[in-house]
């Protein structure tokens, strides 16, 4: 890893042009960026979809097949929040603004123009990527929505009166874990909740589905009340296999990992796992926001109260 503020940052550049492409991505990459390239929108789109964290994409509009345009629209009904909410600047030989605004339209953030100096290019590529992350409505760490986002999202489902379940997700063990194997590999785990849970409502929920991130192991889905059971059994299964991962061969073999507290006293802690309280408003509506979060951090805590990863269902009653 080089030891710029860029070299823990991943840009896709996307163009047809291969002495471009390529021009672009060796000046990223002297920059200390971590790059990588597609030649046309299919190859970006299929790129986006393997690699869950990609902090902004250089994205050209002239493209045979599939142009910028399209792309960017794709980019932003993705179901996968961490590509949906990607900074995208457009990059053509375009100028005038009735092709900016279509970029715009589109969902890009940006807009540079041919041609362009190494300099421009990085200094648009920097400041995009620092506004987004000093951006309180994003977690800079996992690129999900966080808290403002949460509350806006959760508060317009309780104005508009439809039936909706929320799933709000806890690491087990995680202190623990953070504490023997060091924050860098707690923040993978969080990572890899957040990627699993991403995952899942891409394959089983809807377009209209909601993944956030409160904070630290904290996260939260919004999805449809039929929805919420069968996302919660593919987390759970597939967080129990992935975060095997995490451990060394010694911790899973014997099932825990020790440590001492501030007396000395040493402690054993399990493999970690998930906990996930499920409420919905089918048969009680939630009045508030604020409802919302002590519901769920009470059943929360319930389910934390289980060994093992599991869901549990709110059981409340008008």
């Amino acid at each position: 890893m080089r030891g710029t503020p860029d070299s823990s940052r991943r840009v896709l550049v996307v163009d047809d042009d291969k002495n471009l492409r390529k021009i672009i991505a060796t000046n990223l990459e002297l920059a200390g960026f971590d790059v990588l390239t597609a030649p046309d929108g299919g190859e970006a789109l299929r790129v986006l979809d393997q690699h869950n964290v990609v902090d902004l994409v250089l994205l050209d509009v002239m493209m045979p097949n599939m142009d910028g345009y399209e792309v960017a629209r794709r980019i932003r009904a993705h179901g996968n929040p961490t590509v949906s909410h990607v900074p995208i600047i457009m990059v053509t030989a375009k100028g005038e603004t009735e092709d900016k605004l279509r970029g715009f339209d589109a969902g890009a953030d940006d807009y540079i123009t041919k041609p362009f100096g190494p300099q421009e290019l990085l200094a648009r590529v920097r400041a995009k990527i620092r506004r987004v992350e000093s951006d309180s409505s994003l977690s800079p760490l996992t690129r999900l929505p966080g808290n403002l986002a949460i509350e806006s999202e959760l508060r317009a489902r309780i104005a508009s009166n439809v039936k909706f379940a929320v799933l709000y997700l806890d690491l087990d063990a995680f202190k623990a874990f953070n504490d023997v194997y060091g924050f860098v590999h707690g923040d993978e785990a969080i990572q890899l909740v957040a990627g699993i849970a991403a995952d899942a409502v891409r394959r089983r929920g809807t377009a209209h589905d909601f993944v956030g991130h409160i904070g630290g192991d904290d996260f939260i889905i919004v999805t449809e009340g039929d929805r919420a059971d069968e996302l919660a059994k593919e987390i759970v299964a597939g967080f129990d296999v992935e975060i095997r991962s995490l451990y060394t061969a010694q911790d899973l073999r014997q099932g825990y990992i020790e440590t001492r507290d501030r007396r000395g006293t040493l402690n054993r802690f399990p493999i970690m796992s998930l906990s996930i309280a499920i409420i919905s408003n089918e048969e009680k509506p939630f009045e508030s926001y604020a409802q919302i979060g002590e519901a769920a951090a009470e059943l929360k805590r319930y389910a934390k109260s289980i060994a093992g990863s599991v869901y549990v269902k709110d059981k409340r009653r008008p």
